[in-house]
């Protein structure tokens, strides 16, 4: 890969995110030209690796069906989903899995967790069955899905001499001919990045440039997203002028561990699956709660287990909702749930004898950079993949292990169609009429305190104003307060110098008044978002519409 001068890299595909998205997009595109990922941590940093249930799949329409799992995905996604979005990406699902296998992924069989079955059963996939689904399609290896195929994928880009990872390498902004003077259509042309260790900017010129930046779920005061997860592709995509769509719907999962030494540790939705039940204490006894909400008792979507639990929390003044799964034997729970199993024991509860507590958390951002099924935006060459784009697969409530889905086949997609259309007519932007970055008249910061304060204040308020259940007042309230701290994160921009810690504030500070902009606009409660003073809508499986966010005036970037 060429320097040509100091601060500017060349690159056919850029890939700005190094989870189960970012990584197949390289491994795709590798084929085809030279690769560059640049990830803000370590590579391993990353929603995916956090993905305990797994990836659902129909592989055999012997017991269940691709249509089966279609109308699943609409049923959960009220009315919002894109059907032929969904039924592209479910019957896609078969070959990637083939393909991670080929690369050396392992999903647990039959065998390993029930010795007893027969030599042609147990080499058969051990599927497990999540919220929402009619039959047991998760493919999963043990309950640390997301760990193996990212350490898998990582090894493979990591050996292949056409992928260049740069880690501890910070994405600021796009660059995009909105930001130049330019009077054609809106097209990227790469991204200014931070090697954080030493805070130069570097101008990346790409032909492609990939977000896979994963979620946003650091905008919330609960979650059980790692810390990268701050919404930094959504809200540089919004600066480049790229549609965003359906933020609204912000989904928590129901069930994370609840105590005070445990950093939101995940209580994977297959533990449900495997016949776990939600309970609520009731004097000096645990009574199950699950079935007044839904027909599917503890195995609703997750969106209606989510309100549930919150409801019942408020009701009682309880800290925490209960599972009980200890119906089932120790050896089996071993089995099936080793690192689960694991982690609670590390906090004196045993998943055989204990009721495990819980509580719900911020888990996944369904809307994000409005993109079709192959991840195209609305802007030229540029690409959203995984949970920062929104092909329409989730709609309003993403149904339980659809996101690696996703995730592995709109990142093959994607690259595909960049291959197919690789010989067309680049857009007349030559390297030299794009700008270095510079940092103009900005100095060294001596107010640290103010980044820290204000992402401490904007986690809260969304907690409190923007989440599970809201209302017209809370949303007021939250607009009114996002639009203050905006005010004091632009102006703090534009007087230092960048740091992380800044970029990062500031897209936490976009990405939050996106969801408090897209959820005030919608006048009905459907899906993840519910609102209190507007009623479910009459038919939750009618066809709903989109919300669409677009950057309204031009947004100036450093070097003018």
């Amino acid at each position: 890969m060429a320097k040509e001068k100091q601060n500017r890299i060349f690159t056919d595909y850029l890939i700005i995110g190094s989870g189960l998205a970012g990584c197949t997009a390289a491994l795709e595109a590798a084929k085809h030209g030279k690769v560059l990922m640049v990830t803000k941590a370590r590579a391993e940093d990353c929603n995916t690796r956090y993905a305990q249930g797994g990836i659902a799949c129909v592989m055999s329409e012997d017991d269940d069906s691709f249509e089966a799992h279609v109308q699943d995905t609409l049923v959960a996604g009220a009315g919002l989903c894109k059907v032929d979005a969904v039924r592209a990406i479910v019957k896609a699902g078969p070959e990637r899995i083939l393909n991670l296998q080929k690369l050396g992924c392992h999903f647990t069989l039959q065998k390993e967790v029930t010795p007893e079955v027969s030599a042609a059963q147990g080499n058969e996939f051990h599927l497990g069955r999540e919220g929402g689904h009619s039959a047991r399609r998760i493919l999963h290896s043990g309950d640390i899905t997301g760990r193996e195929v990212s350490d898998v994928l990582l090894a493979r880009c990591r050996e292949n001499a056409n992928i260049t990872i740069l880690e501890n390498h910070l994405a600021v902004d796009l660059i995009s001919t909105r930001h130049i003077e330019w009077q054609g259509d809106n097209v990227c042309l790469g991204a200014y990045v931070m090697d954080t260790a030493t805070s130069r900017i570097d101008t990346i010129i790409a032909k492609y440039t990939f977000l896979a930046t994963g979620g946003a779920g650091k905008v919330y005061l609960c979650t059980c997203n790692p810390d990268v997860a701050c919404g930094d592709g959504v809200a540089m995509a919004y600066r480049a002028s790229a549609e965003i769509s359906n933020m609204e719907f912000y989904q928590f999962h129901p069930t994370i561990l609840f105590h005070p030494h445990a950093k939101s540790f995940l209580i994977s939705e297959a533990v449900r699956g495997e016949g776990a039940v939600l309970k609520i204490k009731k004097g000096n006894d645990y009574v199950p709660f699950m079935d007044k909400y839904h027909k599917l008792a503890s195995l609703a979507p997750r969106d209606i287990v989510a309100r549930a639990i919150d409801n019942e929390l408020k009701r009682t003044g309880q800290e925490c909702a209960w599972l009980d799964i200890r119906h089932k034997s120790e050896e089996f729970l071993k089995a099936r749930f080793p690192n689960i199993f694991a982690e609670c024991l590390k906090f004196g509860i045993n998943m055989a004898k204990d009721l495990i507590p819980v509580v719900p958390a911020a888990h996944y951002c369904c809307g994000g950079v409005r993109t079709d099924v192959n991840g195209v935006t609305s802007v030229a060459n540029l690409y959203a993949i995984g949970e920062c784009g929104c092909t329409g697969l989730h709609g309003a409530n993403r149904l339980a292990s659809n996101s690696l889905l996703e995730a592995m086949v709109v990142a093959n997609f994607a690259v595909q169609h960049a291959v197919s259309h690789k010989d067309e007519p680049h857009c007349g932007i030559t390297p030299e009429m794009i700008p270095d970055w510079e940092s103009g008249n900005a100095v060294d910061s001596d107010e640290q305190i103010v980044i820290t304060h204000n992402w401490d204040e904007i986690r809260r308020l969304m907690w409190d104003y923007v989440g599970i259940v809201r209302s017209n007042k809370r949303l007021e309230r939250a607009k009114s307060r996002i639009r203050m701290i905006r005010k004091e994160i632009e102006k703090y921009y534009w007087n230092f110098l960048l740091t992380p810690d800044l970029v990062e504030l500031r897209n936490l500070a976009s990405v939050a008044e996106m969801i408090i902009d897209a959820a005030a606009a919608r006048q009905e409660s459907r899906g993840l978002h519910y609102n209190l003073d507007h009623l479910p809508a009459a038919d939750p499986s009618s066809q709903g519409k989109d919300s669409v966010l677009r950057m309204p005036q031009k947004f100036e970037l450093r070097f003018q």
